[in-house]
């Protein structure tokens, strides 16, 4: 991309906005040498760093970045043998820790998100903790030597302390003697070229003794060594001598150590600058709302929404716009300081952002082309240097840009063909978009010229736009609209402002028929595009109303069906309950009468077995006995002796001994003989049979309900009641597997269909037919 077209679209100041995002020098040092791809592959691999870091912060909230220091000049100096400075160690371990934080803060991440290209830089990261060892151990976090950095230092610091008090004792005698405390300017004492003296008065400077180091500016004070201390500052400079060639030893042996360590090192500073420089992006793209497009290498362009990025938020005018597909180029009329030239812009700037791995402000959904390059002529470019005229000055631009032109190229002209006589002027312009379209690239030009509005109709893939204007405030409103030519306006606005009507008239006179039919048809094109827009948006509030109210009737039937099946499993365990109460008095019951004809030697009185009847009786719950046979149905049965039959009251199997009269039996239950009432005996072997002929009648209901339902030529809302009460039949019928025709159409049936069988309780899952099936036009439906 040529570095002027980046200038006039103002890619530098996206750059710039983006530095102040970048939590380091590594990071902001990358951000001025970024420049959109040519390559789609390279785009698309920026775009998805960026997405993943975008991710991060969508789960995180923030990435530890602090801590980074640019320590390549320390690198380089170890390197060639050069001692680095305390400072310069603490930096180096400052960034380890950078490195280290950041590989802990990604170790959970990465086990729950797949984030492969952050995760290649992760594992570049290495913090080197035996090099933070050996440089902790000696360097504390002020950036000074440690006491404990080596023994000798330790031993010769000790020394220092000890001779420096014994210096400051003998002096802090002279300022404590009456004798001599008179010849002190001050009472207390000082270091003058690192040695310990006193402030001592001009006029006694031979009364004291010693060595003077310095004077006062007046020279009224003379800094005094009393001879007296001299031997000891003597000793205190030679130990602090020794401690200056000791700190350089462990200087020197730390720096050989990082110099051992420079390529892994140098490593974690690559890395480190690329994860800042990636996290600097999707951190621009939060503040700018911005989103991922897709990217193509075809020229399609599609942005939803989109919005120029260097201007507020809550005053840009969001545009919608597409190149491409149905048309590759764009001829954008309409008056001055109308947006125009803000909307070339915009898609200039997007379309290289995009191809620089930034995320663009569109909304989701749209679509950026990759260009080989993008040429833009906007703005007044006369050079007075040059004596060239606006004119002149723009042709030597489009000239430049016809020369470097190819088919994958994206070229944006501002007001083209001004500056001349119009008529030239829109010819030449028909003439230079002809040549941009012939040569396959994709074109967006502003023009004043009414010309450009005719060729954009009469040219195959060229298409009107414009920018509205709204007559009544006489202002712009800054909206593209695609298809729409732009009216100039110009009588509609004069008779706002209260021009004479007459003179108006006259005017419009003047102008050619053709000219007027134009402005007609645009007019009329406006008036269409409105009313279009009213329309929509009306039924896109019916359609959100529609949404609205089947959401709310779908949220009755989820909770009817979660209230019938609550209340059906209430039942279940209710009955099951009662039964098991019933199961467990009668076991009590029968134990009595066991127990009883034990004590009684299986003679049971007739008034204890009615007593302890009637006590089971009361304990088994109340049923429909027409479920169980029914009593008329079993006494229409005969009943021979040896037969088994139940006791209805009971619950209790047993066998018939004989007929006693009077309708009653004589039957054995276990070990008990009791008389029973021939409506109270219920036959088992017929049974079998009553079993039977329920199955047949299953099965014959199953044969009833046919493998498949033909829903076709109905809507939604009639197909779907018949849907459930079919899948209801089938699944009682036994049946695992259906088919449900609706044909291929619209396709709205087969949507509202599989929405439907999504959510239904009792399908196990549901597939569009194969060959032989039905294919796109049925639904094999699978059930629970």
């Amino acid at each position: 991309m040529e570095e002027r077209v980046l200038n006039t679209l103002e890619f530098h100041k996206v750059l710039k906005q983006l530095s102040s995002h970048a939590s380091s020098s590594l990071g902001k040092e990358k951000i001025p040498n970024l420049r959109p791809a040519s390559n789609i592959d390279q785009a698309r691999t920026w775009q998805k760093e960026t997405r993943e870091a975008t991710i991060v912060l969508r789960l995180k909230g923030s990435v530890p970045l602090g801590g980074i220091r640019n320590i390549r000049g320390s690198i380089q100096r170890a390197a060639i043998g050069g001692m680095l400075s305390p400072s310069e160690l603490l930096d180096i371990i400052t960034t380890l820790g950078a490195a280290g934080k950041l590989r802990s803060f990604f170790k959970l991440l990465l086990e729950e998100e797949e984030l492969p290209l952050l995760q290649g830089f992760i594992e570049q990261l290495d913090p080197l903790p035996q090099v933070r060892e050996s440089i902790s151990r000696c360097v504390d976090e002020n950036g000074e030597i440690k006491d404990t950095a080596s023994p000798a230092l330790l031993q010769l610091r000790r020394q220092i302390h000890t001779l420096e008090g014994r210096v400051r004792e003998k002096l802090e005698q002279y300022t404590r003697s009456a004798a001599y405390q008179k010849m002190l300017q001050e009472q207390i004492v000082t270091v003058r070229n690192d040695r310990y003296v006193l402030p001592v008065k001009a006029e006694y400077r031979y009364n004291l003794g010693g060595i003077v180091h310095d004077q006062s500016t007046s020279g009224a004070t003379l800094f005094i060594e009393p001879e007296a201390v001299v031997q000891l500052n003597n000793q205190l400079r030679e130990s602090k001598g020794k401690e200056e060639r000791e700190i350089e030893r462990i200087l020197r042996m730390l720096s050989e150590e990082i110099s051992s360590f420079a390529d892994p090192l140098k490593t974690n500073i690559e890395a480190l600058a690329e994860l800042d420089f990636i996290f600097a992006r999707a951190y621009y793209a939060q503040h700018i709302k911005a989103t991922e497009p897709a990217l193509n290498a075809e020229g399609r362009i599609r942005f939803k929404k989109a919005r120029h990025p260097l201007i507020p938020f809550d005053e840009v005018v969001a545009i919608d716009v597409e190149l491409g597909n149905d048309y590759s180029a764009i001829v954008i009329t309409g008056p001055n300081t109308g947006g125009k030239t803000v909307s070339l812009k915009t898609i200039g700037l997007l379309s290289l952002m995009a191809a620089a791995g930034l995320h663009i402000p569109v909304d989701e959904g749209s679509e950026a082309a990759v260009f080989s390059s993008v040429f833009a002529d906007i703005g007044d470019e006369q050079s007075i240097e040059q004596n060239l005229s606006t004119f002149s000055a723009h042709m030597t631009n489009i000239i430049h840009i016809l020369q470097q032109m190819d088919e994958r190229s994206l070229v944006l002209f501002d007001e083209l063909g001004a500056g001349t006589d119009p008529a030239e002027g829109a010819a030449l312009a028909i003439a230079i978009l002809d040549e941009v379209i012939s040569r396959g690239a994709r074109v967006v030009a502003t023009t004043h010229y009414s010309e450009l509005k005719a060729y954009a109709y009469n040219r195959r893939g060229v298409i009107n736009a414009s920018v509205e204007f709204d007559v009544e405030t006489l202002r712009p409103t800054y909206r593209l609209l695609i298809g729409v030519p732009g009216r100039s306006n110009a009588f509609a606005i004069a008779s706002r402002l209260g021009l004479d009507e007459s003179i108006i008239t006259r005017a419009k006179d003047q102008i050619s028929q053709e000219e007027s039919r134009v402005e007609s048809m645009i007019a009329s094109l406006e008036q269409s595009r409105k009313k279009a827009e009213e329309e929509e948006a009306q039924a896109a509030g019916l359609r959100r109303e529609v949404e609205q109210l089947r959401n709310e009737l779908e949220r009755e039937r989820e909770k009817f069906d979660r209230e019938r099946d609550r209340l059906l499993q209430q039942a279940r365990d209710q009955a099951e309950q009662a039964v098991a109460e019933a199961k467990k008095e009668a076991d009590r019951i029968i134990a009595e009468l066991r127990e009883m004809a034990k004590q009684e030697h299986a003679s049971i009185k007739e008034h204890k077995l009615i007593e302890a009847r009637r006590d089971l009786e009361d304990a088994i719950p109340e049923y429909n006995r027409d479920t169980d046979g029914g009593q008329d149905a079993s006494a229409q049965e005969p009943i021979h002796p040896g037969d088994e039959v139940k006791v209805l009251s009971l619950g209790q199997k047993g066998h018939v001994i004989e007929e006693l009269g009077n309708g009653e039996w004589l039957v054995q239950i276990g070990i008990i003989k009791t008389s029973v009432k021939r409506g109270d005996l219920k036959r088992l072997n017929p049974s079998q049979k009553t079993e039977a002929v329920q199955v047949s009648r299953i099965r014959s209901s199953r044969q009833d309900v046919k493998m498949e339902l033909d829903i076709r030529g109905q809507k939604v809302e009639e197909a779907l009641p018949s849907l459930d009460k079919y899948l209801d039949d089938a699944l009682l019928a036994g049946l695992h597997q259906v088919s449900v025709i609706h044909g291929k159409g619209t396709g709205q049936l087969r949507k509202g269909v599989h929405e439907f069988l999504r959510r239904h309780r009792h399908v196990k899952s549901f597939r569009l037919g194969g060959q032989g099936e039905g294919g796109l036009g049925a639904t094999i439906v699978e059930l629970r």
